[in-house]
This record gives C-alpha cells, structure tokens and sequence, in this order.
C-alpha cells in the first residue's frame, strides 16, 4: 500500500468530467497522488471536445481510455468523487466520497467544455490543498 493518497474519478462513461480532473490532478500534483477514473458505462472513446479543451491547456488526455468501474479501485482509493453524473460507487468504511455537482459535456463543443474544465480545475486544485499539499521547502 503506498504512503500517498489516492483518489477515483467516476462518471457513467469515464469520458469527459472523470477523464478531465484525472489529468488535472495528475498534472498539478504529480507523483504526490495516485490517479484513477472509470465508470460504470464505459463510453467507447474520450469525449473529443475533453481531449481539445485539454490540449489547450497543455495537457494531452488523447492516448486515455475509458475504463471499467471496478469495486477493486474503489478498495483501493482514499477518495472517490462523482461528477454529478449520478453514478454511485459501492462504499466502504474509511474512504471519503465527494460528489461534484458539474454539467455534463456530452455531446457538446468545445466552447461549452471550457468552463467544465476551468471549473474541473478549481476543484482539484482545492483537493490537492486538503490531501497532498506542496511540501514546505
């Protein structure tokens, strides 16, 4: 068992919102926190407007791929989050759960993923402060 905290992004297709605070948290926490998101319908690819509202960012989510909800990652994380997709995670004694109440960018342009994502941002980067801040130099 590693010493850092872990966190699980769920969304039903693991395609948008998960896939977005997956790589923003990863992005601005480094090896600071393990990462995982999945979903319990997983869609067949990353939504396309997600993977463009991140590369203008910086960030490349193109290669990530939907995944599967398993009851061994949500064993396996500190923190599980919904996206306020309405997609539950079994629960276990010790974890923490967090819903974030975020609009869902299916089928939507890029134009309309952008405030998700900066929205995405802000609360990753809130999480970060409670569960793995910067080391004091």
């Amino acid at each position: 068992m590693s010493d850092k905290p872990s966190v699980l992004f769920v969304c039903v297709h693991n395609a948008g919102r998960s896939q977005m605070a997956a790589a923003w948290l990863t992005h601005l926490a480094g090896d600071r926190v393990e990462v995982r998101s999945a979903g319990s319908n997983p869609g067949a690819g990353v939504n396309p407007a997600a993977v463009e509202a991140m590369a203008e960012v910086g960030i490349d989510i193109s290669a990530e791929v939907p995944k599967i909800l398993t009851v061994d990652a949500v064993k396996e994380s500190d923190v599980c989050i919904t996206m306020g997709c309405g997609d539950t995670c079994p629960v276990f004694p010790g974890k923490r759960y967090l819903d974030w109440q975020l609009e869902d960018p299916a089928g939507q342009g890029v134009a309309a993923v952008r405030p998700i994502r900066d929205e995405i941002k802000v609360l990753v980067e809130g999480l970060i402060k409670e569960i793995a801040p910067e080391p004091q130099a």
